[in-house]
């Protein structure tokens, strides 16, 4: 996997609406934080745009990203705001100038086709807070994002959990919002996870649904060959008149009962504020015992 160049003071963060509409406004706390950091801003053309939920129609968000993707002087691009709608601009992204000036990628949710996308074609992403989550984010959280952009090292210590299962793995780290995960799978975009550590969060599920999902990775064959599952925020989960019986963690460990590759759960990652940045497309190594878990970043190759 290709990591792109660590930023350095002075370069240029650009802030690109993807997917829901929001306006400049919002985004204060992602400027004052990235100005903090030494870092220059430049917000893109679909900030303040409006198409009903979306920011702007779908070619103007593209063309905004486009732009981004395109320019050297920009080092990285923070998506403003998930919701939905990264993945009907995906199919129009033309990637052969990010291919000769890779740039980092920051969101999480919505951003999770964009993730993987990426993944796929080689290059590491950084899943972490939106630019409008910089309002609400731990200084942990934020403090992370930070790390990864200008290269320094982040490692996690994880309590432990009764659900998790002990054991040591080493892989790439890919992953996200588990349902834009399924609602990939059999495209262009899907994730690979073959000898790979899976990292899935998720927010206002139905926990049927959560079920379902999890079936549908387990019948397209995602966990025979995963190194290690890593479950984050399983948030504000709903349920029916009747209800399932399960919560989200119980409904995950049954599903991949089965199998014997490590699992952690409640990693601080997702729709929470404590939403620390994970590198996806980097080297991994996951450590569970009885005294917690450990996940660790190395900037080698799998072997």
């Amino acid at each position: 996997m290709i990591a792109p160049e660590k930023l350095q003071k002075g370069d240029t963060v650009a802030i690109v609406a993807t997917a829901r509409k929001i306006d400049e406004s919002a985004l204060s706390g992602a400027i004052e934080l990235l100005q903090k950091w030494g870092l220059q801003v430049v917000l893109g053309t679909s900030v303040g745009l409006e198409e009903n939920q979306l920011a702007g129609p779908d070619w103007k968000r593209a063309t905004d990203l486009q732009q981004m993707l395109d320019n050297p002087s920009v080092k990285a691009i923070w998506a403003a705001k998930g919701g939905y709608g990264t993945v009907r601009i995906i199919d129009r992204l033309d990637f052969s100038q990010f291919r000769k000036n890779p740039k980092w990628v920051v969101g999480f949710s919505d951003v999770t086709v964009l993730h993987s996308h990426l993944n796929n074609m080689g290059y590491q992403t950084i899943h972490g807070p939106m630019a409008v989550g910089a309002n609400i984010a731990t200084p942990e959280a934020l403090d992370s994002v930070r790390k990864m952009l200008f290269g320094e090292s982040v490692n996690y210590e994880i309590d432990p959990h009764p659900f998790n299962r002990h054991g040591v793995a080493t892989g790439e780290l890919v992953g996200g919002n588990l349902s834009v995960l399924y609602s990939i799978l059999g495209s262009e975009s899907e994730v690979d996870v073959s000898g790979k550590i899976l990292f899935i969060e998720d927010l206002d599920e139905y926990l049927y649904h959560i079920d379902r999902m999890m079936m549908n990775l387990k019948r397209n064959g995602y966990f025979k060959n995963l190194k290690a599952l890593i479950v984050g925020g399983m948030t504000s989960m709903n349920d029916n008149d009747i209800p399932w019986g399960k919560n989200s963690e119980e409904i995950i460990r049954d599903i991949v009962k089965d199998y014997n590759f490590p699992v952690i759960y409640n990693f601080p990652a997702g729709h929470i504020k404590d939403n620390r940045a994970l590198p996806f497309g980097k080297l991994a190594t996951v450590r569970v015992d009885a005294q917690g878990a450990k996940l660790t970043f190395s900037n080698g190759q799998p072997q």
